[in-house]
This record gives structure tokens, C-alpha cells and sequence, in this order.
């Protein structure tokens, strides 16, 4: 196995895929070589079997491989896989992160090396510049989550949330923007709760705001997932007075019925969210929202989910991430009333229609727009409300292009470099 680098599998979430590039670092830094890393996702236990099932592919591919897993199943669950007779080390999320666990593993016995994450205190020593595309980076700031969501088994994998100090993320975003990089998307486990930890306790609106006060080059920040019950004064004011934030947020929503959230535990109510967007769209006209939605929570009726089908309209939504509920061991919700499965299937599907049809009408309405079109690859860029734009000739990739929007195909907008005036 001499000489052989690294492979790396990675399953689940944005977060996963930076901290697997960070996981990448430490093993180069440590000389790791023929290993093999899976790096899991534990949001529903269709997440851990597609984890066991690449285990098995991985474990065939490279019979004479040192197979690692870690992750938020690992985490979780680590004796699912400790069990497996493909795996010979089984890592939990913050000992992932630690040089000295990558300096001993080809070396090490150990079968499991998994704390308890509720211990651990800190986050993000391990910044990456530069992961995403050439011409978008990632930023994490924040990582693990207070809350306890009845169908959420993430906190028990990421442990309590934790801040990246503000001062340390400025300087990140200084060092990409000033190797190029045209957009800076900041992301977390639950992001409206960065700061809380830190001394003042600042609110995620302060860093936006820093950051683009001290980062004055940088021309486009996106703040992806937000809970708009924590939407704090600044971050209102950034939205309102702010050009170079994104007008485009993600809201974890997860349901449209209040009896519904009130046992998912979440901590705001239909009218809440209506009156969240119906707030943000007066303060940034053409301000566009994506949402989680899960379709057949236990106990959920026609009725119930009816609200959240109303909901779609009431809150404007545009980009929908609708999922099909499935019970997560070891949840609450797993202990509640199930929905049959054939209504979960027919209820997200009127869902992603729902979404489908919002979709189309965004599209349809950017007809004769003109936009600031970020390319991704020489032919695709996205707006500033984040819908695609496919051109017919090459754009250099990484630059922001001046477009005027023709039409649109499928779920594509058709746009041509705007004349200069």
C-alpha cells in the first residue's frame, strides 16, 4: 500500500464535504497513506444504510485498505459500524479533527475512538480557504446545535453549538477575497445561533455586518440556513441596506401546521415565518426564500398538511427541500403515531409540485431582468436570488457577468451578457 493516497468518501451535508477537505489536510500533513475514510451523515436512517451500503463498495474496492468511518453516524452510533466486519476504525466527529488522530492511525489498534460531544467546547480550528468551486467558498462559522427537535438526531452527532470568533472569520474572508474569490457563503449547523457562546454574545446580523465593513472588496457574502425565529435587528438591517448580501435565504421551516411544530419542538409558529418573509420582502423587494419542509411528521393529517401546502403561497417560497419523513431512532418523534408510507410518498410529491410550480413562476417573471450573474462553469452562472443562468457562449469562470435574462428552460434561465451602457 505504499505510496498510496487517501480515499475519501463523503456522505450527507455541506458541512461534511468541508470537514472532509479539512480531514484531507491532516492526513497529507501526517503522511496517511492507503486508507480509506468514510465520512457518514446520521439525518435519517435511510442516511445510515447508504453509509453501510458504501462501506461494503469501498471495503470491496480496496480489500487490503485501512477502512476508517467517522462522521455524524459514527458519532451516533458508532457501534453500527464497529460491528461491521469491513471497518477497522471507527472515529467520532471531534476526534476527525485532531492532528494527533491522524498522526497515530495507520499505527493505532483502536477499534473505536468516540467521546462524548457535549464536552467539547470549541469548533473550526481547522479552516479551509478556498473549499467549494473557483468561484464560491465556504466559510464554516459555527457548528452543532442547542435545540432538540424531535425528529433531529444531529445534535447528539455535532454535540452543543459553538462559535467561531468573529475577529478569526474576517481574516478568512480577507485571505479568499483577496485570492479572488467573488462570493463567500457562510455556513453552520444552526447559524442564527452563532455568538451565543462568545463573550457580548453577538448575533449572527453583527458578523454579516463586520464582515462586510472590514472585507469591503468582497462583492457578494450568502448566509445559507437560517431559523428566522432568531433573525436578529442587524441581520434585518444587513438585508435592508446591504447590497452585497445576497438577497436569498434558507429557511428551516419543517412545517406549516402549529399543532405539527409544536411537536416537532421547534420554536415559531406559521404566522411567525408568514410574517418573517412578509418583513423581508418589504425591506429587500425581489428577496427570494428556499425552505425545509417534511412531509407525514407522525400524526399529521390532511389538514395539517394542507397548511403546510398553504404555506408555500403565504410565505413566497421558491426553492423547496421537501422531505419525506422517516423515523431516526433514538428521537421522539420515532415513539409518535406513524403516517402511513404511501401518504408520506403522496404528500411530499404535491409538496415538490407545490415548489415546482413557484419555481416556474420565478423563472418566468426574470424575463427581460438584467442581473449580476456569478459564473460557476463557462456556461452557468447563478443570480443573486441564486436560480441558474445558462449562457450560449463561454464566460470566464469565477466572474461576475452582467446578464440580461431572455427566458428560461426547465428550471434554467437563459440569459445574454448585458450590452454595456
Amino acid at each position: 500500500m505504499a505510496n498510496k493516497p487517501p480515499v475519501f468518501a463523503t456522505l450527507g451535508c455541506r458541512l461534511n464535504a468541508y470537514e472532509t477537505e479539512a480531514m484531507k489536510a491532516l492526513a497529507d500533513q501526517a503522511g496517511v497513506e492507503g486508507a480509506v475514510v468514510v465520512n457518514t451523515c446520521a439525518v435519517t436512517a435511510e442516511a445510515v444504510r447508504k453509509a453501510r451500503k458504501e462501506i461494503r463498495r469501498l471495503r470491496r474496492e480496496n480489500p487490503d485498505a485501512k477502512l476508517i468511518v467517522t462522521g455524524c453516524a459514527a458519532q451516533t452510533e458508532p457501534e453500527t459500524f464497529a460491528e461491521m466486519g469491513e471497518v477497522d476504525a471507527v472515529i467520532g466527529n471531534a476526534e476527525k479533527m485532531e492532528p494527533k488522530t491522524w498522526a497515530g492511525l495507520m499505527a493505532s489498534t483502536e477499534k473505536v475512538r468516540v467521546d462524548d460531544i457535549m464536552s467539547v467546547t470549541e469548533t473550526a480550528g481547522h479552516l479551509i480557504d478556498g473549499f467549494g468551486t473557483r468561484s464560491r467558498a465556504y466559510v464554516q462559522v459555527q457548528n452543532g446545535c442547542d435545540h432538540r427537535c424531535t425528529f433531529c438526531i444531529i445534535p447528539y452527532g455535532r454535540g452543543n453549538s459553538r462559535s467561531v470568533p468573529a475577529g478569526v472569520v474576517v481574516e478568512q474572508i480577507k485571505r479568499l477575497a483577496g485570492a479572488g474569490y467573488n462570493e463567500v457563503v457562510l455556513t453552520g449547523v444552526d447559524l442564527t445561533s452563532w455568538g451565543a457562546d462568545l463573550p457580548g454574545e453577538p448575533r449572527l446580523g453583527d458578523l454579516v455586518m463586520r464582515i462586510l465593513k472590514l472585507v469591503p472588496d468582497l462583492p457578494r457574502l450568502r448566509i445559507s440556513s437560517i431559523d428566522s425565529i432568531e433573525a436578529d435587528d442587524n441581520l434585518m438591517q444587513a438585508i435592508a441596506t446591504e447590497p452585497r448580501l445576497m438577497p436569498h435565504l434558507h429557511l428551516s421551516l419543517q412545517h406549516g401546521d402549529n399543532l405539527i411544530l409544536k411537536r416537532m419542538k421547534r420554536r415559531h409558529s406559521r404566522e411567525d415565518a408568514i410574517a418573517f418573509t412578509e418583513e423581508a420582502r418589504r425591506l429587500r423587494p425581489g428577496i427570494t426564500f428556499g425552505a425545509d419542509i417534511i412531509a407525514g411528521f407522525p400524526t399529521e393529517t390532511e389538514a395539517h398538511f394542507e397548511n403546510s401546502l398553504k404555506l408555500v403561497e403565504e410565505c413566497g417560497l421558491t426553492w423547496l427541500h421537501v422531505f419525506p419523513y422517516s423515523p431516526r431512532q433514538g428521537t421522539p418523534a420515532a415513539r409518535m403515531p406513524p403516517v402511513p408510507g404511501g401518504a408520506i410518498r403522496e404528500r411530499a410529491a404535491r409538496l415538490r409540485a407545490a415548489g415546482d410550480a413557484r419555481v416556474t413562476a420565478h423563472l418566468a417573471a426574470q424575463a427581460g431582468q438584467r442581473h449580476a450573474v456569478l459564473m460557476e462553469n463557462p456556461r452557468m452562472g447563478r443570480t443573486e436570488q441564486f436560480a441558474e443562468v445558462v449562457f450560449d457562449a463561454d464566460q470566464p469562470e469565477g466572474a461576475i457577468v452582467a446578464a440580461v435574462i431572455e427566458g428560461y428552460h426547465g428550471t434554467q434561465l437563459v440569459g445574454a451578457v448585458a450590452p454595456t451602457v
